[in-house]
Parts: C-alpha cells; sequence; structure tokens
C-alpha cells in the first residue's frame, strides 16, 4: 500500500517548531499571501475600465496580472491540501530546502492556472472581437458564459474534480511515489489541474461580470472556499449552477447583468 515517508517524532527543543504551530504558520502565511494578491489586484482594478475583451493587455501582462486574481481566489481554499503535503515535506527537509520545496508545490498549482489563463486570453480577445463589431452579441455572448458555467456545475467533471479536492488524501498518497526531480512543482500542477477542472465554469462568468470586477471576484472566491471546505459544498455547487442558470435566461433582457460585455459610451468620455 503506498504511504509516505515517516521520520521519528520531533523533539521540542528551542528553535523547532511542533505540527500544531506549523500549521498555524502555515495558514498565515498563505492568508498573508492572498491578502497581498488581493491588494494588488484591487489596486490594478482602479486603474481599468471595465470593457469587453482583455483591455488593451499584452499576453505577457495579463498572465501575469491573472496568476495574482488567482492567487487572491484559491489559495484560501488550497492550504488544507498545500498544509497536508507540507507536512510530508517536514518529515525529510529543513530550513531552505523545505520553504524552496514549498514555493515549488504553490509554484506548480499556479503555474496550472496560469495555462488556463492562456485559454482566458483567447476567450477574452474574440469576445472583445465580437462586440466590437456587433454591440448586441454581448448579450447571447453573456447568456452563452452563465449557461455553460451553468451546466458544468451539475456535470461530471465538476462532481469528480471537487471530490479530490474535498479528499485529496489518496491522491497525495500517490504524490509520495512521483520520481523526485521537481517532485513539488509536479504534484502542485496535478493538484492545480484538478482545481481547474473543478472551477474553470466559475471563471468563465467573469467574461459578462468583468474581468476585473473586484465584488464579482470576491464572491466567486467565496463559492470556491465554501464548496472546497464545508460540509454543504456539493449542495452549494447545485445551487450556485441552478442561480447560473436563471441568470443564462434573464442575461439577453437585461443589461445591467452584463457589466464586464458592455462597450463604454465615448461621448462619457470627455465629460
Amino acid at each position: 500500500m503506498p504511504h509516505l515517508p515517516i521520520a521519528p517524532p520531533v523533539t521540542t527543543r528551542p528553535g523547532v517548531l511542533l505540527p500544531r504551530q506549523d500549521l498555524a504558520l502555515g495558514w498565515t502565511l498563505l492568508a498573508l499571501i492572498a491578502a497581498l494578491a488581493w491588494l494588488l489586484t484591487i489596486a490594478q482594478s482602479r486603474d481599468m475600465e471595465m470593457e469587453p475583451g482583455t483591455m488593451g493587455l499584452a499576453l505577457p501582462l495579463f498572465l501575469l496580472l491573472w496568476v495574482v486574481m488567482m492567487a487572491a481566489m484559491m489559495l484560501p481554499s488550497l492550504a488544507p491540501v498545500a498544509l497536508t503535503w507540507v507536512q510530508a515535506i517536514r518529515r525529510s527537509t529543513t530550513g531552505r530546502t523545505r520553504t524552496l520545496r514549498t514555493a515549488e508545490f504553490i509554484g506548480g498549482y499556479l503555474l496550472a492556472w496560469a495555462g488556463f489563463g492562456l485559454l482566458a486570453y483567447g476567450a477574452l480577445a474574440a469576445t472583445g472581437r465580437l462586440v466590437d463589431r456587433d454591440p448586441d452579441a454581448g448579450r447571447w455572448i453573456g447568456a452563452g458564459a452563465f449557461l455553460l458555467a451553468g451546466l458544468h456545475q451539475f456535470g461530471p467533471l465538476k462532481r469528480v474534480c471537487l471530490r479530490h479536492c474535498r479528499s485529496p488524501m489518496f491522491q497525495l498518497l500517490r504524490y509520495a511515489h512521483f520520481r523526485p526531480w521537481a517532485r513539488d512543482l509536479r504534484v502542485g500542477a496535478h493538484h492545480g489541474l484538478y482545481c481547474v477542472g473543478c472551477c474553470w465554469g466559475l471563471m468563465i462568468v467573469l467574461i459578462p461580470l468583468g474581468l476585473m470586477n473586484v465584488a464579482a471576484m470576491a464572491g466567486l472566491a467565496a463559492v470556491i472556499f465554501l464548496e472546497k471546505l464545508w460540509r454543504g459544498g456539493p449542495w452549494l455547487s447545485w445551487a450556485v449552477g441552478g442561480a447560473f442558470l436563471v441568470l443564462a435566461v434573464l442575461a439577453p433582457f437585461h443589461e445591467w447583468l452584463l457589466p464586464g460585455l458592455r462597450m463604454s459610451d465615448p461621448s462619457m468620455d470627455h465629460m
């Protein structure tokens, strides 16, 4: 049976943290990283108008902004898995090596979301071109995004990936037998792909709601956190899916539901 490497218990002595203290420190560090990412995201949103498309961002800058957004939205829900893996790292490493391996794990996780960011950039660029040609197309793009997100909430991919994110222990045991080369990076990326499979539907609603809509991001981050960590998470997924399907029906007739797909009024730029 696969097992994580087990080392003798750590003795209590000055300079060595007990496991409970390690967990508290881990939660605190992840919370600080997420808080910093939120501050950067909010600061950036103040300098950018909400409009269809990529908001004039080149791909490298978009990906940088996207990764910061994902760190803000996803790291709190990643904490239990990250800390469980870090506990395994802790048994076999110390000091700088432990820090580097932990950073490698988180980097691999964000790398998976950066890959999804490439798809998001293409979708946003296409959306911007369509709305430029026909502003009314935004209503149907918005309805399609809500419909796709709603269906995903009820689909098998969501169910499988959410189950992994809620109960990852079997996969963590499997990860212990990965080859040593860049193991932590690959473990982070592998788990990140499960998170992408679980949450991509939630992310695409940022197309109609606005990529830099901080209120929408905060709401989605809360949903992601509760889906993964709350006992009623699966029921919440279905409730959110139902809400998205309702929005898909309403979107073509209520433009205010689509702030991210409304063209800015040129006459307002000079007021």
